[in-house]
Formats: structure tokens, C-alpha cells, sequence
């Protein structure tokens, strides 16, 4: 395969010492949680694009096929009772929605989930499986945000954030310490990217156990508001997104998710939707994994011309393959021609 046009890195300046915002207990704690509920997810290895092979962190194989489960479940299960019955609410492009479908049908609490029209129609079946009932925005998730804000004002219910709190990274934080049990030689973590609790997580876990682990976040070109904003070191919008990766379509990151990667992460970098699509396809070829665009942005990143220096060995969070059936067929078929 011939990589593309390699994007360049953003790196923050210097900061001061982390503060434990979301710290290693609150992840323990979050372990826990998810006993019984979140599987621990297996490493693979990967043959890697002209350097040494790449170590995958499966979140597609999680249950709900993405690793959103394990914040939105530990949000619901943190929540007292009384207001758990009141029901929940959520704004997603499909995988976090899917997270809090099940969560609520665990807790036998109702659950309404806002999603972007343009959601993948498999991630819109699956969280209406689940038993949570789903209404479609025009726009992105950040219309979809304010739609579910809209009704807790008017309607009640609890709304469960698909980043910007701390009960979501923590449990995305599960994430960091399974591989750091898995892998404990690793050398950089490759984190996909939208609103950032993911890496906020990841990056929380990591460096409180590994602190000279390299993590390293990775956004796609066309929806680059993280990005820009782990720069400049304030929030800013990105809008409109365009990108293949819907589950990185995010126009604006969270407060809090930001605040904590700005301490912990390395550094940022943006890859087109042309190196995702090889990504996947490498994949998909290698080891037999249909992963979604925004499940590949992490393996993506090994295209950088900065790549090889980075310390070995190195990991990708995987983080979902729930993938709309025409992008499934694309991606077949053109591994097969």
C-alpha cells in the first residue's frame, strides 16, 4: 500500500505538574463496576507499515462493539437510585448511544437517546434493540447535544455526556490499565480522538502507573477541533466536520476532557480520511478485522513520518467496528479487487 500526503503533529508547551482530576483509584473503582458487564478486551498483534509490528487494544470486540460501554455504564451505575428511575439521556453518534441503551436496560431504567440523522443505520438499530428510544437531529452531535439538553430541561432525566465528565473517564480510563497489564513493555499508546474522553482516560490511567509511556491522540483532518484546541490551550470549534469517522465527528471537545489531556497526553496528531480508509483496510487484510473509521485512526497514525521514533513498542486503541453496511461493502470489496 502507498501511504498518502503525511499531516503534521501538534504538541502543547510546556505544562505544569498533572493534577489527578480523574486519578488511578477512580479507574480501580470503575474496574470494578464493569465486572461481569465490559469484557477485558484482548491484545493482537499487527504487522505494521514498514516498521515493527503494532499492537491493537480490540475495543471493536467489547461488548456493543465499542468501548463506550465502559463509560456510560459506570456514569448510570454511579448515579444514586432514586434518580437512576427518573431515567437517562444521551446525545451520541451511535456507539455512546448504544452504551447507555444498555446500561439502562441493566438498570431497568428508561433511557432516550438524541443521534444525528446521518448516525450509521447499524448504530441506530442496535440502541433501539437495547430498549432505549432513539430521536434523530438534523446536524451533528452537537445539535443531538442540545436536543437531549433541551429535554432534560423540559421533560427530567439524567443526561450521561458521551465525554466531558468524570465518571466516563474514568471508565474509558479501564481501558489504559487492562493494556498496561496486557502490554506492560509498551512504549506509546495510540489513542483515537474526538471529544476526548477516550484519550482523557487512557492518558489518566497510563500516566499514573507507566509515566514515561508516550500517548499520543489521534483526530481525524476533517473534524480537527481537539487538535486545535490542545494547541492553543482553550476550546474551539471546528464547524462544519467532515470525515468518514463519524464517532471523531465532534466540533467542539469537552471542558474536562481537554483540561486533563493538556497535563497527561504528548501530543496530537491529525490524519486524513484517505490513511484511515488504508488503516482499515490493513486490518481488515491482516488479521481479518472489520473496524470502524474512527476504530482505525489510532493504527492510522503509524503513516506519520514520525512514526518510527517513536518508543517501542507501540499500542492502538482499536475503539469500535460497528460499521454502516454500504461502508462494510466498500471496504470488502476493496480489499478483495
Amino acid at each position: 500500500m502507498t501511504a498518502p500526503a503525511l499531516p503534521g503533529s501538534i504538541s502543547p508547551p510546556a505544562v505544569a505538574a498533572p493534577a489527578a482530576i480523574v486519578g488511578i483509584e477512580d479507574i480501580r473503582q470503575a474496574a470494578e463496576q464493569l465486572g461481569g458487564v465490559a469484557i477485558q478486551t484482548p491484545v493482537l498483534t499487527c504487522p505494521a507499515p514498514g516498521g515493527p509490528p503494532v499492537h491493537l487494544k480490540c475495543e471493536l470486540l467489547q461488548r456493543t462493539g465499542s468501548f463506550k460501554l465502559r463509560g456510560a455504564f459506570v456514569h448510570v451505575a454511579r448515579l444514586p437510585a432514586a434518580v437512576r428511575r427518573g431515567g437517562v439521556v444521551a446525545a451520541s453518534a451511535g456507539n455512546h448511544a448504544q452504551g447507555v441503551a444498555l446500561a439502562a436496560a441493566y438498570f431497568g431504567v428508561p433511557a432516550v437517546v438524541y443521534m444525528p440523522a446521518t448516525a450509521p443505520a447499524v448504530k441506530v438499530a442496535a440502541t433501539e434493540a437495547l430498549g432505549a428510544r432513539v430521536e434523530l437531529v438534523e446536524g451533528t452531535v452537537t445539535e443531538a447535544l442540545v436536543a437531549a439538553g433541551r429535554h432534560v430541561a423540559e421533560q427530567g432525566a439524567t443526561f450521561i455526556h458521551p465525554f466531558d465528565h468524570p465518571d466516563v473517564i474514568a471508565g474509558q480510563g479501564t481501558i489504559g490499565a487492562e493494556l498496561l497489564d496486557q502490554l506492560p513493555e509498551v512504549g506509546t499508546v495510540l489513542v483515537p480522538v474526538g471529544g476526548g474522553g477516550l484519550l482523557a482516560g487512557v492518558a489518566s490511567a497510563v500516566k499514573a502507573l507507566r509515566p514515561a509511556v508516550r500517548v499520543v491522540g489521534v483526530q481525524a483532518e476533517g473534524a480537527a477541533a481537539f487538535a486545535a484546541s490542545f494547541r492553543l490551550g482553550r476550546a474551539v470549534e471546528r464547524s462544519p466536520v467532515a470525515t468518514i469517522a463519524d464517532g471523531l465527528a465532534v466540533e467542539r471537545p469537552g471542558t474536562l476532557p481537554l483540561a486533563i489531556c493538556r497535563q497527561l497526553v504528548d501530543d496530537v496528531v491529525t490524519m486524513p480520511d484517505a490513511t484511515i480508509w488504508l488503516a482499515m483496510r490493513h486490518c481488515l487484510e491482516r488479521l481479518g478485522l472489520v473496524v470502524e473509521p474512527a476504530g482505525a485512526a489510532g493504527l492510522a497514525a503509524l503513516w506519520l513520518a514520525q512514526a518510527p521514533s517513536w518508543p517501542q513498542p507501540v499500542a492502538a486503541v482499536v475503539s469500535g467496528g460497528n460499521i454502516d453496511a454500504r461502508l462494510r461493502a466498500r471496504l470488502l470489496l476493496e480489499t478483495v479487487a
